[in-house]
């Protein structure tokens, strides 16, 4: 579409000298967006008093209200948080666990999560269950199957990717929550990728709780995320930092943990307005379109696969790459300096893979340039 590609690229500030593929790891927020936390900020900073005491709470409420309805979750269930592994600590740091209780997660679970579980089970004696999912998988059924033999009657709480980091997957999420259910466990969905990816509709998941990034896909300054929990459990749970509102509630508790820069949040309102002024399912649909595309391309370039169940509506795909003689790092380091394209690598089963992303400044050039650096690296 020629509103999308290189006909945008304006608004943003990344260096178009290098070829970015990478969008799922950090995101890139657009200039208008920036522009709007740049205004937030002098209002800040022209009345400090009176932002912080009087109007602070108020708009972050605000804010928050336009974010629950873009997810479809009520506004009283959504706190902001700084990145979704914060919020994933909030909960997990605010379980109640002994001996007898298993956490669950999985060997694609993102790392920093792990550590998070592996920690609060260390702290009381509990136990950490990790399986292995199958890999590449090719179906859903494989997953779920996999999933559920680490469930018991011993399980309190169930860590789930909704859209995997390092592998792309786009898990069956609403059959792993309800086999989770019937366990009696509680299920912590980890969204990092999922808000602006996918269709999200937060409430209609039935997880007891979901993080989720807006940096990332929604676009929105670093430091923008949410922590998304049922009411029936948001009196026991607490951010990691504890400031005045302790004992005043959920919403209280997390919207003020000390003095920081709330701009991030302030303006997901504005990253949200910039998607939808190119239209949201639109955005969605054409990136979708485009990481297939190009995945598809990249595997019949280097004679390789596509990982993962297909057919998938997620904007980032993983694709085997060809036999190179170096390791992950060292074929990433390469790429960055020697061909100017910013790609994750990851090395997966004895193999290494790239992961794509696709977002509306992207378009197949960028693909086939990567194809191109890989094929003369493995040359």
């Amino acid at each position: 579409m020629s509103e999308f590609g290189k006909a945008i690229r304006h608004f943003w500030a990344l260096d178009w000298r290098t070829t970015h593929l990478n969008h799922g790891s950090f995101g890139a927020t657009p200039m208008p967006v920036l522009a709007a936390q740049d205004k937030i900020r002098q209002e800040m900073e022209r009345a400090i008093g009176d932002f912080f005491v009087s109007q602070l709470s108020q708009r972050l409420r605000a804010a928050a209200a336009e974010a629950a309805a873009y997810l479809d979750a009520g506004a009283q269930n959504i706190v902001f948080v700084d990145n979704a592994t914060s919020g994933i600590q909030a909960v997990i740091g605010s379980l109640a666990l002994g001996p007898d209780d298993e956490i669950l997660i999985n060997d694609q679970t993102y790392n920093a999560v792990k550590n998070i579980a592996r920690h609060a089970v260390q702290r009381c004696g509990a136990k950490l269950v990790e399986v292995t999912l199958p890999f590449p998988a090719q179906d859903d059924e494989a997953i779920l199957a996999a999933f559920t033999k680490g469930l018991s009657g011993r399980t309190r709480l169930v860590v789930l990717d909704h859209i995997t980091s390092a592998t792309a997957f786009l898990m069956p999420i609403d059959r792993m929550i309800a086999a989770a259910h019937a366990v009696g466990t509680l299920v912590l969905v980890d969204g990092a990728h999922g808000p602006g990816q996918i269709d999200l509709a937060v409430e209609k998941l039935r997880a007891d709780f979901y993080c989720g990034n807006f940096h990332k896909w929604i676009m929105a300054p670093k430091g923008a995320a949410f922590l998304w929990a049922r009411r029936e459990h948001q009196a026991w749970l607490h951010p990691p930092v504890l400031s005045h509102g302790f004992g005043s509630g959920y919403i209280a508790e997390f919207d003020w943990t000390g003095t920081r820069d709330p701009s991030a949040y302030l303006c997901v309102p504005a990253a949200i307005a910039f998607r939808k002024s190119f239209g949201d399912h639109k955005i969605k649909s054409r990136n979708s379109a485009l990481a297939a595309e190009a995945s598809a391309y990249l595997a019949k370039i280097w004679q390789t696969r596509v990982g993962g169940p297909e057919p998938s509506v997620t904007s980032m795909r993983l694709v085997q790459l060809p036999n190179i003689n170096c390791s992950a790092d060292e074929l990433r380091v390469k790429l960055r300096r020697d061909h100017r394209i910013d790609v994750p690598v990851n090395a997966l089963g004895g193999r290494l893979w790239v992961r794509i992303s696709a977002q509306i400044y992207n378009e197949m050039d960028d693909y086939r340039r990567l194809a191109l650096a890989v094929t003369q690296l493995s040359g």
